[in-house]
């Protein structure tokens, strides 16, 4: 079945890599394909992108190391897009992610540690951080766990609830946002098996479950939600890779279909996607297969709105590769692919 309706999306690219910034696309509505409206390079490194509920503001993060986060217009009719005041400093090191919750928009601040929370302004611009929430701990990784390495925070789906990925720290915490102050209060934290490096979750739609991806071995831990108690349960893990599979590989990002019953992990190195299956429970995960991700370096993957194509930015290659999904097998098929130097991440909206 073919998409209706054409849309936007936008893709990041790393400009210390050769990257053009944030790229504006036009996505066709039969064929998915991607084609390019514009770009800006007027912030640096732009890993992670979000938008307004309404797509009229675009937020970017700048993963340098004297981070900062960045706030653009989407102007009507063109899909360009129009910094909205100056880059704004995140008081943390290198952001790899961000998400807009009460009136702020928090950053992940992978070099720091730390989760930063910056005020938006009416226009929509970004105002000085009010607050900065700093991690505490290590894992045992000699490398890579030597200190807290926050990688993703996200509001969970009531949105009462913000969710920090720690990888440094083998941990997820669960804080508690005031809007009106801007201040992060710590409630809970999840550890994990050590080791493993979570980087990024992504909820279940019926939003009792979540499925992290941890990196630094490839798995996916499932884990149970409990919204009223802000508490998240690891349940068990399921591999990322075929049994006996030798392969350096460094999972990246992870989306859960629309109806609940695939889960898709982008494995760097590798160079897949892995496909996995949930159970009636939504509490385990089978893979399925792994599938070539088009290209080199997954970075990130993401779903378009309509939960029918599969979208993969391929970082070392350069591109951007879509697929079709096999509505009952969860499969992923190759469509097309775009070209977009250093990819980071791709949004629709």
């Amino acid at each position: 079945m073919s998409v209706s309706s054409a849309g936007r999306a936008f893709v990041g690219s790393f400009t210390s890599a050769g990257g053009c910034g944030v790229i504006a696309v036009d996505v066709a509505g039969g064929s998915g394909a991607l084609t390019e409206r514009g770009a800006s390079d007027a912030v640096a490194d732009p890993s992670f992108l979000t938008l307004t509920p309404d797509g009229s503001v675009l937020y970017a993060v700048s993963e340098t190391q004297d981070g900062g986060a960045a706030a653009f217009e989407v102007l009507a009719g063109t899909g360009g897009l129009r910094p909205l005041g100056q880059r704004v400093r995140v008081e943390g090191a290198g952001p790899t992610h961000l998400t807009l919750v009460g009136g702020h928009l928090l950053t992940a601040n992978y070099g720091s540690g730390s989760v930063s929370v910056l005020p938006v302004a009416a226009d929509g611009g970004l105002l000085a951080p009010s607050a900065v929430f700093r991690h505490e701990g290590a894992g045992p990784h000699p490398e890579r766990q030597r200190e807290p390495h926050a990688h993703q925070v996200l509001a969970d789906p009531g949105g009462r609830w913000v969710v920090s990925v720690d990888l440094g720290t083998d941990s997820v915490r669960v804080c508690a946002l005031d809007p009106g102050t801007g201040e992060l209060t710590a409630h809970s934290e999840t550890p994990l098996r050590p080791g493993s490096g979570p980087r990024h979750l992504a909820f279940h739609p019926a939003g009792g479950h979540a499925y992290l991806l941890n990196e630094l071995e490839p798995t996916l831990t499932v884990c149970r939600w409990d919204a009223v108690a802000g508490r998240l349960e690891p349940l068990g893990e399921a591999p990322l890779l075929p049994a006996g599979e030798q392969s350096e590989s460094f999972a990246s990002g992870v989306a859960v279909s629309r109806d609940g019953r695939f889960v898709w992990a982008a494995n760097r190195g590798h160079d897949s996607i892995a496909v996995l299956a949930l159970d009636e429970s939504y509490e385990k995960a089978e893979l399925v297969t792994t599938v070539g991700c088009g290209g080199r370096w997954p970075r990130d993957l993401t779903l378009d709105p309509t939960g029918r194509r599969l979208y993969v930015a391929n970082e070392h290659s350069g591109d951007v590769t879509w697929f079709d999904i096999d509505p009952v097998t969860g499969i992923p098929a190759r469509a097309g692919s775009f070209e977009a130097p250093a990819a980071s991440c791709v949004i629709f909206g």
